[in-house]
């Protein structure tokens, strides 16, 4: 089990796993399957690192309604990382029953 990063006042964390080390590729795809399971719309969003913190991130294309294909949601990832290669990545599941967000994580640090 990997340990909990220690806060760090000059490092700010943001999003769901901020405090845990980076995922792995299967990590991702266990919860991107978790997230398709439970029904949720996945959306990607992107921003520059120096603007992570800011309430607006770009977002790539529309959220995937009713989306059930993990590898889809890998290859939008991937296509959003290579045309912003510098820019931090990010996963939402949005659920439609509570018209909220289930979760958002970074999937790519720029």
């Amino acid at each position: 089990m990997t340990a909990i990063q220690p806060y760090n006042a000059t490092e700010r964390k943001g999003e769901t796993f901020s405090y845990l080390p980076p995922m792995t590729p299967e990590q991702i795809r266990q919860n991107i399957q978790f997230m398709v399971s439970q029904g949720w719309n996945p959306a990607i969003e992107h921003t520059e690192p120096e603007k992570s913190f800011s309430n607006f991130w770009y977002l790539w294309k529309l959220p995937f309604f009713g989306e059930t294909s993990v590898d889809r949601v890998l290859a939008e990832i991937e296509e959003c990382r290579r045309m912003n290669p510098s820019h931090l990545i990010r996963l939402i599941g949005f659920d439609n029953f509570t018209q909220s967000q289930g979760t958002a994580f970074i999937v790519h640090h720029g």
